[in-house]
C-alpha cells in the first residue's frame, strides 16, 4: 500500500470578485503519495494553478485542510510555513526566478545555506553533485543571463532539489521552452521521480503528462478524474500517449 505524504480535505479556495465570491476549489478531497509522479491538468481557469499553491502552503486555503505530518499546513504561523517550504517542499514554476547577480552555482547552493539543515561543506558537494546531474557543471560560474532557458530551469530544478524535499511542486515547468529544452527538463524530472522523488506537476502540456504515474483532472475546481499509469518509458511513449489522450478526451479536454 502506498504512503500518504500529504493529503487535502474538504479544500476550498475563493476570491472576492466584482463585490461577490468566486470559488476556485470546492470542497477537494485529495491524498498525495510517496514516490509518486502526479499531474494536474484541465482547462485554463479550472484551477490547477490555485490547487497547486494551495497545498504548497504558498496561499491560504479559504476553508478545509491540508494535512502534511499530522499537521495542518492551512492553519500554520507563517514562519513555520515558510521553514517548511524551504526544507521540506521544491518549488518550480514556468519562469525560473533565478537571481541575476548570482551564477547558476550560488543560485543552487543559497536556499541550502539558508535552510541550515546541512553543514556547507554538504551543500557545496551536493551543488556539484546536481550540477553534473543536470549537465550544467560546465557552466557554473555564468549569471542566468548568460545560458539559456533550458539551462536556467535546469538550475532552477537543482536549486529545488537541493534540500532533499520531501514533495517537489513544479507548475507548468517547461511552458517557457522550446521542444528540445522541454523534453531535456522532463527527462530530468522522470529521472529525479524514479530516484524516489515524490513530484506534483501542473501542466497543460500533453508531453509532461505522459511523465506521470498519476494523472489528476480539475473541472472547476473539482478532481473529475484520476487515472493511475506505470513508471514512464520512453520506448512506449507512443502506446501511453493513445491511452493518456483516449483518457483526456474522455474528460472533454
Amino acid at each position: 500500500m502506498k504512503k500518504t505524504i500529504l493529503s487535502a480535505r474538504g479544500l476550498c479556495k475563493s476570491f472576492a470578485h466584482n463585490g461577490g465570491q468566486v470559488h476556485v476549489l470546492s470542497n477537494i478531497d485529495l491524498e498525495l503519495f510517496d514516490g509518486d509522479f502526479t499531474v494536474v491538468m484541465g482547462a485554463s481557469g479550472s484551477g490547477k494553478s490555485t490547487l497547486l499553491y494551495t497545498l504548497s502552503g504558498m496561499d491560504r486555503a479559504t476553508s478545509g485542510q491540508v494535512i502534511y505530518n499530522e499537521e495542518d499546513i492551512a492553519a500554520m504561523e507563517e514562519k513555520k510555513l515558510a521553514k517548511l517550504r524551504r526544507g521540506d517542499f521544491g518549488f518550480i514554476f514556468q519562469q525560473m526566478h533565478l537571481v541575476s547577480n548570482l551564477s547558476l552555482y550560488e543560485n543552487i547552493v543559497v536556499p541550502g545555506w539558508l535552510n541550515k539543515e546541512q553543514p556547507s561543506a554538504q551543500v557545496k558537494c551536493r551543488a556539484e553533485e546536481l550540477l553534473g546531474q543536470m549537465g550544467i557543471s560546465h557552466i557554473k560560474s555564468h549569471l542566468p543571463s548568460q545560458v539559456s532557458g533550458g539551462e536556467q530551469q535546469r538550475c532552477a530544478i537543482a536549486r529545488s532539489v537541493i534540500n532533499c524535499p520531501r514533495l517537489l511542486f513544479a507548475d507548468e515547468p517547461t511552458g517557457a521552452l522550446n521542444r528540445k529544452n522541454t523534453t531535456e527538463v522532463l527527462n530530468l524530472l522522470t529521472h529525479l521521480n524514479q530516484q524516489g522523488q515524490s513530484i506534483l506537476m501542473v501542466t497543460h502540456d500533453i508531453r509532461a503528462a505522459l511523465r506521470a504515474t498519476r494523472l489528476l483532472y480539475l473541472e472547476d475546481g473539482k478532481i473529475a478524474g484520476d487515472m493511475a499509469l506505470p513508471a514512464y518509458q520512453p520506448e512506449k511513449e507512443r502506446n501511453r500517449e493513445e491511452q493518456v489522450n483516449a483518457w483526456l478526451s474522455s474528460m472533454e479536454w
